[in-house]
């Protein structure tokens, strides 16, 4: 009862945020829906979901019972049954799929040699991608993890970095080590670090390697080049495989194509090579994030069709064909 009511209630006021017809109430071990009788029906059907999925060792949280919510009411399964074991477990904490997004994206990285997780912030692409390392270490199914990234400001210029060169990469990194740290002893990982076992690294240091019997993470991959990210690629060892990820919509290179934007076209239909694309529906940060990723991509469709309709006018003004819809490039 402690793990499904939540921290001062939550998720059972998730409940509530899911169906507000219904009310919500608790009285020791037992839990009352009042309500219109067809909400209350769908409240009971998720909160009996909740159960279920506590009683099999899921932490769940206020974002968990809106997916569970919304898969329950579009007859997609039972989420207790859907997302099963965990991929790695450390401190009692558990980390799995909590999506069905996200369920095929790990599907498609126990099955290909490459993957491409490309979805928005909070979308854990880069989190499950280094849960499935991990695993893979702990499986002795490789024997190394590398983990980089390329060293691209998010629209700062921050001038000139003190100390040595590890210094100046290390705040690019942070957020990779930060993620290695909750799925393994910190104690363990310097130790790690040091002996190479597991390597974080800016995407420059790949040119001229041969990857082998490794798992390999490249992040925040629509801030590479294509020149960057075919190098990448063909660092691919045997016995090796690779997770890249990405968010086509948050490029901070200063000038130029995204390397992530060109190979979905280049690499599509290859065997082997699968293109996992999350979308705001598997958001698992905030509620409110999956809502602001909403609103940006319906921001950025208006905008393009705004432009696309000011093209035609000017193509129509100056008696040129109008503009095609079609991707032509």
């Amino acid at each position: 009862m402690v793990q499904l009511l939540g921290p001062q209630d939550r998720l059972l006021k998730a409940v509530e945020r899911q169906y507000p017809a219904v009310r919500v109430l608790v009285r020791g071990n037992e839990v009352t829906l009042e309500g219109p009788r067809a909400d209350v029906e769908r409240a009971h059907v998720l909160v009996d979901e909740l159960v279920a999925m506590v009683r099999k060792g899921h932490d769940l949280g206020a974002a968990d019972v809106a997916t569970t919510g919304r898969i329950l009411d579009n007859g997609q399964g039972h989420p207790a049954d859907l997302f099963g074991t965990a991929i790695v477990t450390n401190k009692g904490k558990s980390i799995r799929a909590k999506t069905l997004g996200q369920k095929s994206y790990v599907e498609a990285i126990d099955e290909n040699t490459i993957v491409f997780g490309i979805g928005p912030a909070g979308t854990g692409k880069t989190y499950l991608a280094m849960a499935k390392a991990v695993q893979a270490l702990q499986r002795r199914e490789v024997s190394r993890i590398i983990l980089t990234r390329p060293a691209v400001e998010a629209g700062e210029r921050l001038g000139f970095l003190p100390g040595t060169l590890t210094d100046k990469i290390d705040p690019y990194l942070r957020p990779l080590y930060d993620a290695l740290n909750e799925m393994m002893d910190p104690e363990v990982v310097p130790k790690l670090l040091a002996a190479g076992t597991v390597e974080v690294a800016p995407l420059a240091y790949m040119r001229g390697r041969t990857l082998n019997d490794a798992f390999v993470v490249l992040d925040e991959a629509q801030n590479t080049t294509p020149e960057q990210m075919k190098m990448f690629l063909t660092r691919l060892g045997f016995g090796s495989k690779m997770v890249v990820t990405g968010d086509v919509t948050q490029v901070d290179l200063p000038t130029g194509a995204s390397g992530l934007q060109l190979v979905t076209r280049v690499l599509d239909g290859l065997d082997d090579i699968h293109f996992a694309r999350l979308t705001s529906d598997d958001v698992v940060r905030h509620t409110l994030v999956a809502r602001i990723v909403d609103a940006y991509t319906k921001f950025d469709a208006e905008k393009q069709a705004q432009q696309f309709a000011r093209q035609q006018k000017r193509d129509q003004e100056s008696g040129r064909p109008a503009a095609s819809t079609g991707d032509e490039r």
